[in-house]
């Protein structure tokens, strides 16, 4: 059927091969930007697990997008840190599928928990008298329950059927991971309904939660221009701010990638915009939400205090 073409049983990552003397450079940033990653986020989780005042809505859904953060990061990360050393940057069949399991449902999961953090902004600033029972406990566990089970019903299926497809040729993937679009181009069939599908995807499942979020911010915008003081419209602001920095950093490379054309992919941009979705933008979240939001520093003041006196008592 696929003629001379022997099908593959696994796949070799080659975007790095162009800096092999810059390898081991590009290893010790990476890990060093993968550790701050990792416990930027879990000191948040913990911070807020420890501060009973931060028991809300907000920053239940924010120990939910560090998590995420987290797994998302290290779904990648670490393969590719040992790419770096080793000169054998293969991956198998399986391996590869795994991995864009985790990948991709973990990034829709994020799409739908970014609306949902959006939500419950849009509750708190325009409904704040109805605050503690539009956004109780019971809603905000059904809202983080929802983003995780359409992230994984939806990215289950479509990595399925990509890996339903016949691989062929010398199995070598232009990208340090397996992202949906360098797989799909080593298929040996014609993947025109696969990617007409994957956009269809993109679009509702990527674009609907970003529609629902500007909704949210255009309701809220004119609900703090409708507050008479200048101090209460600030400090509406503030409690947005993180928020709207974390979405523009996902969302703006989330669809600078999956909704280009296929024409407007090539391996430099797919590579580029990838280290930032899966480097730099997870990296961030500690910063943006340690940095500008009052209360978790504070929070983090007081933990530390507290620390600091045990140990010297």
């Amino acid at each position: 059927m696929f003629g001379n073409l022997s099908l593959c049983t696994k796949f070799t990552f080659v975007a790095f091969s162009a800096l092999e003397e810059l390898q081991p450079v590009l290893f010790v940033v990476f890990l060093a930007i993968y550790l701050f990653t990792v416990g930027g986020n879990l000191i948040i989780i913990c911070l807020i697990w420890v501060t009973p005042s931060l028991h809300t809505p907000m920053y239940f859904f924010l120990v939910n997008l560090s998590f995420l953060e987290m797994c998302y990061t290290t779904s990648v990360v670490p393969q590719m840190l040992v790419h770096l050393l080793v000169e054998n940057k293969t991956i198998s069949m399986g391996g590869c599928a795994a991995q864009m399991y985790i990948f991709t449902i973990l990034g829709l999961t994020e799409c739908c928990l970014l609306a949902a953090m959006a939500y419950d902004r849009f509750v708190a600033i325009c409904y704040p008298l109805h605050y503690t029972l539009l956004m109780g406990p019971p809603v905000c566990l059904k809202l983080a329950a929802a983003c995780w089970t359409t992230g994984v019903i939806v990215e289950s299926a479509q990595t399925t059927w990509i890996f339903t497809l016949p691989f062929c040729g010398t199995g070598e993937i232009q990208h340090f991971f397996c992202d949906i679009m360098p797989v799909v181009k080593l298929a040996c069939v014609d993947t025109s309904q696969n990617e007409i599908v994957i956009f269809a995807v993109s679009v509702l499942f990527i674009m609907s939660p970003c529609l629902l979020i500007l909704c949210s911010y255009v309701r809220i915008l004119v609900a703090i221009l409708r507050i008479p003081s200048a101090a209460g419209r600030r400090k509406a602001f503030s409690t947005c701010s993180s928020h709207i920095l974390v979405v523009s950093l996902f969302y703006g490379t989330a669809l600078f990638t999956y909704l280009q054309p296929k024409t407007a992919h090539t391996p430099e941009t797919d590579r580029a915009t990838a280290l930032m979705y899966t480097v730099v933008t997870p990296a961030m979240n500690p910063l943006i939400y340690t940095l500008r939001n009052k209360e978790v520093k504070e929070a983090f003041q007081r933990v530390t205090q507290r620390s600091l006196l045990r140990q010297m008592a």
